[in-house]
C-alpha cells in the first residue's frame, strides 16, 4: 500500500482553499491512500471561538467535499477537522474511502496543553481498527501517538498501520526522531505521521513527517512543504513481526 503524506503550512481558517489544496494533492499523488496534518480543514491555532464557528458534524458540508475529492481522484483520504456533536466540539479525523464512503472517524483522546483545552472535548471513545484493502488501520491524532499504550491497543487490535494527523511543533522534534519509530518497533506496525510546516498563530511546526516501519526503517520530510510517499510492505511486516516477537511474547498478567 502506498501512503502519502501531506506536509504543508496552514492556511487558517480558509476552509474551501483548504479543500482545494486538497483536491491538488490527491490529483498529483500516485498513492491508495493521503494523510493530511491535524485539523487540516481549518488550521490549529486558530483560537477556541473560531474553531467553534468552522465545526462540521460529521457529516456536514465540508465531509460531503472531501468524499467528492477521493471519488474524482480514486485516493484514500484521511483528513483533520474540527467536528461538532450537539454542543460538544472535538479535535477529530476522518477516514474516506476512494469511493466516497466513510470508513471510520476519530476524536481525539489526549487534549495537550491548554490550546486543545479550551478550543476541544476529549473523547472518552477509544481508537478503533477500520479493515481497508486488506490492511488493518488504526488511527490516532498528534498527542496520541506519545503514549505507548494507545499504539499499543491497537496492535493488539488487529492494526497493521497507525495513520496520525499531527500537529507537532518544532520544540518537540523528539516526537518523530525518537517516540514514532519507537512506537513502530515496540508494537510491530507501521506508523504514518503526517505533520504541518511553516508558523500559524503563535506556534512555529517542525515538519518532519514520517513514516516509520515496525523494523526500525523511516522515510522523512524535511522542514519544508513536501508530499512524501512511501510504501508499506506486507511481507516486510511478517518478516519483522518473526523477527521481533513482542507483541506474542508479553507477559499480560505481570502488568495487565
Amino acid at each position: 500500500m502506498r501512503v502519502a503524506l501531506l506536509q504543508t503550512a496552514s492556511r487558517p481558517r480558509d476552509v474551501a482553499g483548504n479543500l482545494d489544496r486538497l483536491a491538488e494533492a490527491c490529483a498529483g499523488v500516485d498513492a491508495d491512500l493521503l494523510v493530511t496534518p491535524e485539523m487540516f480543514l481549518t488550521g490549529y491555532d486558530i483560537g477556541a471561538d473560531a474553531v467553534a464557528e468552522l465545526a462540521e458534524p460529521a457529516d456536514g458540508p465540508s465531509a460531503a467535499a472531501v468524499a467528492e475529492i477521493a471519488r474524482s481522484s480514486g485516493t484514500a483520504v484521511l483528513y483533520g477537522h474540527p467536528r461538532r456533536d450537539g454542543t460538544r466540539v472535538s479535535n477529530a479525523v476522518a477516514l474516506v474511502g476512494p469511493d466516497g464512503t466513510r470508513l471510520a472517524g476519530y476524536r481525539k483522546t489526549h487534549l495537550f496543553g491548554e490550546l486543545d483545552r479550551a478550543g476541544f472535548t476529549a473523547s472518552d471513545t477509544p481508537p478503533a481498527v477500520v479493515t481497508w484493502n486488506g490492511w488493518g488501520l488504526g488511527l490516532l491524532i498528534c498527542y496520541d501517538v506519545e503514549f505507548p499504550e494507545t499504539v499499543r491497543a491497537l496492535a493488539l487490535a488487529g492494526a497493521d498501520a497507525v495513520l496520525v494527523p499531527t500537529a507537532n511543533m518544532a520544540a518537540y522534534d523528539h516526537v518523530p526522531e525518537v517516540l514514532v519509530p519507537a512506537r513502530a518497533r515496540e508494537s510491530q506496525v507501521y506508523v504514518a505521521y503526517a505533520n504541518w510546516c511553516g508558523s500559524e498563530g503563535s506556534l512555529t511546526y517542525g515538519g518532519l513527517s514520517c513514516v516509520a516501519g515496525p523494523d526500525g526503517a523511516v522515510v522523512r520530510a524535511g522542514r519544508a512543504p513536501e508530499l512524501l510517499v512511501a510504501e508499506l510492505d506486507r511481507g516486510a511486516l511478517a518478516v519483522s513481526r518473526r523477527a521481533n516477537p513482542y507483541l506474542a511474547d508479553r507477559r499480560p498478567d505481570l502488568y495487565g
